[in-house]
């Protein structure tokens, strides 16, 4: 990390884990293991748990978002949620182009790129995921895809608009399995990302953009992942399930 230039963020994903009074419960506990950190600590939970989850840490420092939006404002999408709708309830974030989303659910780079524009249009901070599968990274062309996700994603973003967006790297095959990209193959990719906004924008934009590693960081890997000057916080899956686990990688991050 390097706090001298950007923001620190650690977030957690719940994906489809908790109830709304498992929410409640969860970020109670989280509160007071987290409220001296030296780095933004967000939530982003089911659409179920929005509300109590947003009750729950009100007053505290946990900032809550959620697990990814429609590209359109209103309309016939049975079971989808606008971003409109995200920020009326009190949404500071929401994540976009999350791999199980991609691979599970049919979402495209365009279709990303569209619920980008989406949710700044509403004023909310995205959290947009790009990462190659395992195929990809075996074939070595991990830096093109990157590039490709990155470019289509922010196409006819702004500078200022720039200020409301994070990158999280997730290498498809390190999420959910246990494997993680080496902590200097990590501050790499991350590095790629990073030239690609200085290409897209300015030096200066590029070198204050937060970049954060997701894909199996834990509390036993964090200190060491974020040590490196191109990691800048985490998008935590499973870890994130566990106060004292997320807590630990939010202590991490704060150091």
């Amino acid at each position: 990390m390097n706090k001298a230039t950007r923001k620190a963020v650690i977030a957690g994903n719940w994906k489809m884990n908790n109830t709304p009074a498992e929410a409640t419960a969860l970020i109670n506990e989280l509160k007071p293991l987290v409220k001296d950190a030296d780095c933004d600590v967000v939530l982003c939970v089911p659409y179920i748990d929005l509300f109590a989850a947003m009750e729950a840490a009100k007053g505290s420092n946990i900032k809550i978002g959620a697990e990814n939006c429609h590209w359109a404002e209103k309309g016939a999408f049975t079971g989808e949620v606008s971003a409109k709708m995200l920020a009326a309830a009190g949404v500071e974030y929401v994540i976009i182009g999350h791999s199980e989303r991609r691979q599970y659910f049919g979402e495209t780079d365009v279709t990303v790129h569209d619920r980008v524009r989406a949710a700044l249009n509403e004023n909310l901070k995205v959290i947009l995921c790009v990462g190659e599968t395992e195929t990809e990274n075996e074939q070595h062309i991990t830096a093109e895809v990157l590039r490709k996700q990155t470019k289509i994603a922010l196409q006819g973003v702004s500078e200022e608009e720039l200020k409301n967006i994070i990158i999280a790297y997730e290498p498809v095959w390190a999420i959910g399995t246990g494997k993680v990209a080496t902590a200097d193959d990590a501050c790499k990719y991350n590095g790629i990302i990073r030239d690609c906004i200085a290409e897209l924008y300015t030096k200066e934009a590029a070198e204050g953009f937060t970049i954060q590693y997701g894909g199996s960081m834990n509390e036993k890997n964090a200190a060491e992942l974020l040590a490196k000057v191109n990691v800048d916080g985490g998008l935590i899956g499973g870890a994130s399930l566990v106060a004292s686990k997320f807590a630990a990688i939010v202590e991490a991050a704060s150091k």
